[in-house]
């Protein structure tokens, strides 16, 4: 005993919770994060190391004994911010925007500061009433139906993103039509969205069961703007049943990724909702521009829905990640998902007074995300959320102005929110071939320069440049030199043709 209390005594105390230091090293790092926000355009946008350049720079091993803050911040400097693409860069005009801001930092920050795992009710009061709260203020901005908040018959949850909330509700529809059809009938469901829907959707329908040969992908077109048309979802949905299958659910996109195309919510749902569809629409970015009124209109139909989905982390400068979903009858949902096993037992929950977000999702475990939205719509109010998007759009447009001045240039499908679809088409007697041959060229030359980051699509067999409005720190100025570049870019281009 006498050896071991003599080796005790010796070693150090470890304390990695200490106030004083947290508050100096947390100083530090916000110095730091502060310091790089500020001198974001010094990087290229996208990073332009190699693969495996990360992995033969460090250590085999952890290290065995502590290092200091300073010492690891350089080797963020030197190591991990060349591997970095900066999403955050104002520069940044690739996929989506993932948006972040002062008050998501600052309720970030919090929600990590109390650590709440708040699966049920009773495990954190406040994270699950205050998620209820900023979920009915969210759905009460979108103008959304009393049917979809907990101040009347449904509610919401925080997801982490767009693809659980897909998940989550394929689960629930399938559940509730297999208590009719039977567990041996899961062959038979047949489920619908367009050939524009994220990928993710036909991952989920995988995911629950549904065969790949009952997932329908129905065709869109150039000239209805790649949007879902309800006289081609019905002759689809009829064609199934008269081969003895059952329409299940229908996926409808406000603001596709490829092109933002708005598929419309009403005609489809009308039609749906004939055959017992459970409908989910998935508003994952162009979601949040329906919090201004003049975007309000994508939204038409949204009471014969029975869910819907949209991402802060996209438009909302929540901060990756955040996903909001919205129920007109969460017992389905709760049905399809709830556990009980007796170590979370309690009075609350067993009464059916509270809500158990654990019941909402796949998993147990959740984060305070809440205290980010929170921040959000007080620190900043609604009026300059609004403004935030139409100060994008505006940004959009005067891109989209651009393209149309030039006439090697054209726009490729309508601008409807921050994302201008076009390409360089100089000679219309060029073959479809070469016209993607020259565009492919000018994207890898304007991304090789690390000066702008945009990506590309192709829809309706035509290969799409895409520049996406929208990272926080953005401003007209960024958008004048990215055309300047592009043009730069073509001017060389088209000198070699």
């Amino acid at each position: 005993m006498g050896r071991i209390e003599s080796n005790l005594a010796n070693t150090p105390h470890f304390n990695p919770l200490n106030p004083r230091e947290f508050r100096k090293q947390a100083h530090e790092m916000v110095d730091f994060i502060a310091d790089y926000y500020q001198n974001i355009e010094s990087y290229p946008v996208l990073s332009q190391v190699q693969p495996g350049y990360l992995r033969a720079s460090l250590p085999q091993k952890a290290p065995s004994l502590p290092e200091s803050l300073e010492t690891i911040l350089e080797d963020v400097k030197n190591q991990i911010i060349p591997g970095m693409t900066h999403w955050l860069s104002p520069n940044f005009f690739a996929f989506f925007p993932s948006t972040v801001s002062t008050a998501g930092f600052l309720g970030e920050m919090l929600c990590t500061c109390f650590n709440s795992v708040g699966f049920n009710w009773i495990a954190s009061p406040a994270a699950t009433e205050l998620e209820m709260v900023v979920i009915d203020w969210l759905a009460d901005m979108l103008k959304l139906p009393k049917s979809f908040m907990f101040q009347g018959t449904g509610g919401g949850v925080i997801q982490n993103t767009t693809s659980e909330a897909i998940l989550v509700t394929l689960i629930a529809a399938r559940d509730k039509a297999l208590d009719v059809y039977g567990s041996g009938n899961l062959n038979k469901l047949v489920v619908y969205a367009s050939d524009q829907t994220h990928s993710t959707f036909a991952k989920a329908c995988k995911m629950v069961g549904i065969s790949p040969r009952n997932i329908r992908l129905i065709p869109t077109t150039i000239d209805a703007g790649f949007s879902l048309s309800p006289v081609q979802l019905k002759a689809a949905v009829e064609a199934d049943m008269a081969d003895g299958l059952v329409p299940l659910y229908l996926c409808v996109t406000l603001g596709t990724t490829s092109t933002t195309a708005v598929d419309p919510i009403e005609l489809l749902a009308g039609v749906a909702k004939e055959h017992g569809m459970w409908v989910h629409v998935d508003a994952a970015y162009a979601g949040s521009a329906c919090i201004c009124p003049e975007f309000r209109h994508h939204l038409n139909g949204v009471e014969r829905v029975d869910s819907l989905s949209l991402s802060p982390h996209k438009w909302l400068l929540s901060g990756l990640d955040c996903c909001c979903l919205w129920v007109k009858n969460p017992t389905a949902l709760v049905k399809a998902l709830s556990t009980n096993p007796e170590y979370l037992r309690n009075k609350q929950s067993e009464s059916d007074s509270v809500v158990d977000f654990k019941d909402w999702q796949v998993g147990t475990g959740r984060r305070f995300k809440s205290l980010r939205l929170w921040l959000i719509f007080r620190t900043y109010g609604v009026v300059n959320l609004q403004g935030h998007i139409r100060s994008d759009v505006g940004m959009a447009k005067i891109f989209e102005e651009f393209v149309r001045s030039d006439p090697r240039f054209e726009i490729v499908v309508p601008r409807e929110f921050g994302l201008v679809c076009f390409r360089l088409n100089p000679d219309e007697t060029f073959g479809s071939d070469y016209t993607e041959l020259l565009n492919r060229k000018l994207l890898d030359w304007v991304n090789s320069t690390g000066r702008v980051y945009m990506t590309h699509t192709k829809v309706g067999g035509i290969y799409v440049l895409r520049f996406a409005v929208g990272a926080t720190l953005t401003a007209d100025n960024h958008v004048v030199a990215a055309w300047k570049l592009i043009k730069e870019g073509a001017d060389a281009l088209l000198k070699t043709v």
